[in-house]
């Protein structure tokens, strides 16, 4: 356990210092707002649109496949155009990154916020990573295909927390927008990013892409409630904060079970929630877990649809992580696939984690 001096240290700054190759594309530099979110939402202000049916069967994506670390894949997203998808892990312990004067545990990780960021293709094939200190848990982040290259949305600016178990977690306070650059280490004050605010008193910000609608969905906590808000990704970028929609999130999230958040999408007119846990924890029972998909109206906060999803229901230890919204041909974006992760176990007896991607695309 960390003491709080070490807490206090690893709350404040990214462990170590870090050389931060130059990225080829920097992000436009915007000023980021101080005050508050914006314009109230509009009821009703987002255009309707179709939704996908949770009881359609899922297909899978990609199943197993190995990451650049060993830990649990936290969330993922996807670049279309280019057919690429990013996987976001804790940093391992031990690993130690350019700059720093020594190894960092697990533990260390977590409570500092550090990240992994794997570029994939569509076969299973990593194709790079790079490294993000003191940005949070990596609960889900978004990805934003460019001319320019791809840019990833994600938090940042993290703040360590301690649970009811006494372990340390950091979480963001921020978000931030970069260009994925392969092999660099970046920290919240790089200049290869831009940081972006909410209003003063909002933390745990996270974040996701609507590609097919050109959106940007921020899950933020505000005075101890968690929130969902829907804005228009270039508007957003360029320091504006009127929002499309703001709901709450919703309770009783896995009916019969404690609920535990793992990730968001947006489409349209609908808010995507997945919750869940492990194989062995909270009555996941093998073979059923107790995965759930929720659909949220954005324009009304009212859930619409609810499901268990067994998708790949197989694999070994079977913990949800993530959502994000797949566009198989660029050329089609309403034909788009709703996709959950999942994190396994190599097996019983190597508990490396891979990452498994399935997806639902019956639209109604």
């Amino acid at each position: 356990m960390l003491d709080r001096r070490q807490v206090l240290k690893l709350a404040g700054a990214a462990v170590g210092v870090a050389s931060v190759p130059a990225i080829a594309v920097a992000a436009q530099q915007v000023g980021s707002p101080t005050g508050p979110s914006g314009s109230e939402a509009v009821p009703g202000a987002v255009p309707g649109s179709r939704r996908f049916d949770l009881t359609a069967p899922s297909e899978m994506l990609l199943r197993e496949v190995r990451l650049n670390e060993t830990r649990v894949l936290q969330s993922f997203g996807f670049d279309n155009a280019r057919r690429h998808v990013f996987f976001v892990q804790l940093v391992d312990g031990g690993r130690r990154l350019p700059g720093e004067t020594r190894t960092y545990s697990g533990d260390e990780r977590s409570a500092n916020g550090d990240l992994c960021v794997t570029r994939m293709d569509l076969s299973g094939n990593i194709l790079g990573t790079m490294y993000l200190r003191g940005f949070g848990h990596g609960v889900q982040i978004g990805v934003e295909s460019t001319d320019a290259g791809s840019f990833l949305w994600t938090e940042t600016a993290s703040v360590a927390s301690q649970d009811s178990t006494g372990n340390y977690t950091g979480w963001g306070s921020r978000l931030a927008r970069f260009a994925f650059a392969n092999g660099s280490v970046l920290t919240p004050d790089s200049p290869a990013l831009t940081q972006h605010r909410l209003e003063d008193g909002v933390d745990r910000t996270t974040v996701t892409v609507d590609p097919t609608h050109q959106r940007l969905a921020v899950r933020c906590r505000v005075n101890g409630t968690f929130r969902y808000r829907l804005y228009d990704l270039a508007a957003f970028t360029s320091g504006g904060r009127t929002t499309l929609a703001d709901v709450p999130q919703p309770a009783d999230l896995q009916p019969g079970h404690p609920d535990t958040f793992q990730g968001f999408a947006s489409f349209g007119s609908h808010l995507y929630l997945l919750a869940g846990t492990q194989y062995g924890k909270d009555g996941s029972v093998e073979g059923t877990g107790n995965t759930f998909i929720t659909c949220v109206d954005w324009n009304s906060g009212a859930v619409v649809e609810q499901e268990l999803t067994k998708a790949g229901y197989s694999l070994p230890y079977r913990e949800p992580e993530g959502m994000a919204i797949q566009i198989p041909d660029p050329a089609a974006p309403q034909a788009a696939r709703l996709c959950s992760g999942f994190a396994s176990v190599t097996s019983d007896t190597d508990a490396r984690k891979r990452a498994s991607i399935y997806y639902k695309e019956t639209l109604v």
